[in-house]
């Protein structure tokens, strides 16, 4: 029998009761049980689904759910008639589910998976300028120590959906949103504002961004909303609605049409970094930059559950939170002119 067989026998006959008589061994695999049960119903955003996902029926996914309310004395899940939604205490309790799960899942791994050859093919996606510079080289150093992972290396301004795509492994540079996902965070990235110095000689130099409004600008539709870019104002919010003169939707096209005088525009900060050392760009506003912007690589199975997903991840994490263009500006010029960087951390 399956384990998904022998885990729905097991729910089914035992229908979640306890005796006086149980041993501690099997209370704890029981916890373990309706832990997963609760994730899977979160993950999945329904108790079919989740029942289908655990090869359980919806009553015994029930009674698992309601075996761990009992036990915990609070509401984990609000049910609507359309709906499932972790409560606040649900929110709370499933972060700590996520790490049991994962130290039990590291620790079966640890035992077999270690010296298992990564196989199979790996579906990679990041955007394109970030992918291009740093995600590539990292990918073909990678494809050439393991030979036997297929690479399909997917770069696109915007956003993948992991599971509806068949994405192992995603880049994404933004706040993240979707719970099915497993993130390991990367670094930050800045969003500044650009302008040629001829441009900037010839129309003058905002001050503010309100003065934006009487300028031309370059919208990029892969950093920014094209009709309002967004500000900080003494740690407020600062959105400013424009009218731009032009609208691409891919970096280079942004970075090509600011430097040639075009207009202002707004980019991440790893973006236009050549343009700037080599002073075809100038940053603007910046007492007005919103905050940091995450940087984060995503995948959707828990680590140690894929061999090749295990590898990637373990091949190109260290470079990439190393990469100064993921840290503070001290440290990128400092490594652009090959100077140590700063001891402090960011």
């Amino acid at each position: 029998m399956s384990d998904a067989g022998q885990y729905g026998a097991y729910c089914e006959d035992a229908a979640y009761t306890r005796t006086g008589n149980e041993s501690w061994r099997e209370i704890g695999m029981d916890r373990l049980r309706e832990m997963e049960v609760f994730v899977a119903i979160v993950d999945s955003g329904s108790f079919t689904s989740a029942s289908e996902k655990l090869g359980l029926s919806t009553a015994a996914v029930s009674r698992a759910l309601n075996s761990l309310e009992a036990r915990t004395g609070a509401q984990l899940l609000a049910r609507t008639t359309r709906s499932v939604r972790p409560t606040d205490a649900g929110v709370a309790y499933l972060d700590a589910c996520r790490h049991v799960l994962d130290a039990v899942a590291d620790a079966e791994a640890n035992i077999g998976a270690f010296h298992i050859k990564p196989v199979g093919t790996l579906t990679i996606s990041a955007p394109v300028l970030f992918g291009q510079r740093f995600v590539a080289p990292l990918v073909n150093a990678f494809a050439l120590r393991y030979p036997d992972v297929s690479i399909h290396a997917v770069y696109v301004d915007r956003t993948t959906r992991l599971l509806d795509e068949g994405v192992d492994v995603a880049i994404r540079i933004g706040h993240l949103g979707d719970p099915t996902t497993f993130a390991v965070p990367l670094g930050f990235v800045r969003r500044r504002t650009y302008a040629a110095p001829a441009y900037l000689q010839t129309r003058g130099e905002p001050v503010h961004p309100r003065e934006l409004t009487r300028h031309d600008c370059v919208s990029f539709t892969g950093v920014t909303n094209p009709l309002e870019w967004v500000f900080r104002d003494r740690g407020a919010r600062l959105p400013v609605r424009l009218q731009p003169r032009m609208i691409v939707d891919l970096a280079p096209a942004a970075i090509a049409a600011a430097s040639d005088g075009v207009g202002i525009t707004q980019l991440l900060s790893y973006q236009a970094t050549p343009e700037v050392l080599g002073r075809r760009l100038r940053p603007i506003l910046k007492a007005f930059e919103p905050e940091p912007v995450p940087v984060n690589m995503l995948h959707v199975e828990r680590r140690g559950a894929s061999g090749k997903i295990r590898a990637f991840l373990e091949f190109v994490t260290e470079a990439l939170r190393t990469n100064p263009h993921l840290r503070s500006e001290d440290r990128l010029r400092s490594a652009v002119r090959g100077k140590r960087p700063p001891a402090h951390r960011d």
